[in-house]
């Protein structure tokens, strides 16, 4: 079915996303399920805005139907792992973990520390083996042809050319929050009662591995505070 993606589902993209834009995000993801059936999963980093489309997961009568893959890097700060628990707890969420084929500890040795040489092809380097990687073997295992997650329009210049539905690297990308604020963000958190992650608290408005995130300054917000500022996207959201 991946390899037909072109053939037969590009000349529907534009149909699908005409059907999408009047959507809630909660009815993109039952949309999701509906269209693609087992073929259909999300994506988390249980980063500072995660809890959001978890919790919609969670709430739908399907939830234990969507598959939910958490790309683990093994670099997260003790916070995220702490977080990612608790959140699993609450919501009663049934998660598969995806990492690396190699150990961070084998990486290092291989490679050395790719995030200090300041050089973006070495995180560019680091992103393929952390996490692009990790996500495609998940995703190839259990044969998904459509993967959601939780980017928004706002975030990055690459995320604001985005689409409800495109395709990355031979699969269907769904983005059911693409529209929304952070004021929408934190209101649906209060509303619904989830825990903030708590490096927010500490000034953090993205958080990836502790080693590449920074708290907000004076000069950079949001994704600019991660990578040095090298780049904004780990490639995931990326066909490059």
């Amino acid at each position: 079915m991946i390899e037909n993606i072109h053939k037969h589902t590009q000349p529907n993209l534009r149909k699908y996303n005409q059907e999408l834009k009047d959507m809630k995000p909660q009815e993109m993801l039952t949309w999701g399920y509906e269209k693609f059936d087992n073929q259909f999963a999300i994506t988390t980093s249980f980063g500072i805005q995660s809890s959001v489309l978890l919790d919609m997961v969670s709430k739908l009568y399907l939830q234990k139907k969507i598959k939910i893959f958490w790309i683990d890097t093994g670099y997260l700060p003790l916070e995220t792992y702490n977080y990612a628990e608790k959140l699993i707890d609450n919501l009663s969420l049934e998660v598969e973990v995806l990492q690396s084929e190699l150990s961070p500890a084998r990486m290092e040795a291989k490679y050395g520390k790719l995030w200090e040489t300041n050089k973006k092809s070495d995180l560019d380097k680091y992103h393929e083996l952390r996490k692009i990687k990790p996500l495609e073997n998940g995703l190839e295992k259990y044969d998904i042809f459509c993967w959601a997650s939780g980017v928004r329009s706002s975030q990055t210049e690459n995320r604001n050319k985005m689409k409800f539905l495109d395709v990355i690297r031979q699969r269907l990308s769904l983005r059911p929050l693409l529209n929304w604020t952070n004021k929408d963000i934190f209101y649906y958190m209060e509303e619904n009662n989830l825990p903030a992650h708590p490096l927010f608290i500490k000034g953090y408005s993205s958080v990836g591995d502790w080693h590449s995130s920074s708290p907000d300054g004076i000069k950079t917000k949001g994704r600019d505070t991660r990578f040095r500022g090298i780049k904004q996207e780990c490639g995931i959201h990326t066909n490059n």
